[in-house]
This record gives structure tokens, C-alpha cells and sequence, in this order.
């Protein structure tokens, strides 16, 4: 809103971050890093990290042999939370996000293609689920 002597609006300053929001960043990359690490130990090559796209994100690409693997990270309490927190709308927005993926290297549209998840929980392995889900929902 313009002010009545003429001059400028003042700047806001910007909003800080929540504190929560933070930590919850600041914990999924660490969960991430823990299962590219994890990824890496079982023979596959990462070949992105957090690729995003205006439909979606994916956390992991990563490859081994003739096989591409889409990995979403999930960092709970529990390995049992973090399965749940793999929604059906999330799915949709990782394969629109795979599809970009693709069209960005189709070098690997040939590959195998599967959709993993990397449950990560605090004291716990990562659990490496594979085929979490498919493409043809």
C-alpha cells in the first residue's frame, strides 16, 4: 500500500523460518544422506539427489546395473511410521516427478525403472523397501 506523504512502502523484513520447520530440514537431510550412504554400501551409484520438478520431488535416483531406482527418503520415530508416511498423492507427485527425470536423461528411459522407499528411523538400519510402489496406479 502506498503511503499519503508519496514514499515508499517500508520493506518487511522476512520471515524467519519456524524452528520446527528447520529441525524437519535439517533431519531429512541427514536421513537422506543416511541412505544414499546405505545405497552406495549395497552397490548403487546415486545419480541425483532432491530432484525437483513443478510436479514433485525426488529425493533419491540412484542406479545399479541396468536398473534406476526413484528412492523417497522417510525419516519417523519408527520404521513402521515412516512406511505410513508414503501417501498415495505423494506416489503420484514422485512418478510426475520420475517422468521429468527421464525426459531430462533419456540416456536411462530404457533401464528398468523402480519406485523405493528408504525408511529411517532413530537407532535403527535404514530399511530399503523396494517396488514400494508402481507407476500403474
Amino acid at each position: 500500500m502506498a503511503r499519503t506523504d508519496g514514499t515508499p512502502p517500508a520493506e518487511s523484513a522476512p520471515k524467519a523460518a519456524a524452528p520446527e520447520r528447520v529441525a524437519a530440514f535439517n533431519t531429512g537431510i541427514s536421513a537422506e544422506s543416511r541412505a544414499a550412504a546405505y545405497l552406495l554400501a549395497k552397490g548403487y551409484r546415486i545419480l541425483a539427489r532432491r530432484f525437483r520438478t513443478p510436479h514433485g520431488e525426488i529425493d533419491i535416483v540412484a542406479r545399479r546395473r541396468n536398473l534406476v531406482a526413484f528412492v523417497e527418503v522417510k525419516a519417523r520415530a519408527s520404521l513402521e511410521d515412516a512406511a505410513y508416511a508414503v501417501t498415495p498423492r505423494q506416489q503420484q507427485r514422485i512418478i510426475a516427478a520420475a517422468q521429468g527425470w527421464l525426459a531430462a536423461h533419456p540416456e536411462h528411459a530404457e533401464f528398468e525403472l523402480r519406485f523405493d522407499a528408504m525408511l529411517i528411523a532413530p537407532r535403527r538400519l535404514p530399511r530399503h523397501v523396494l517396488a514400494a510402489f508402481d507407476a500403474s496406479t
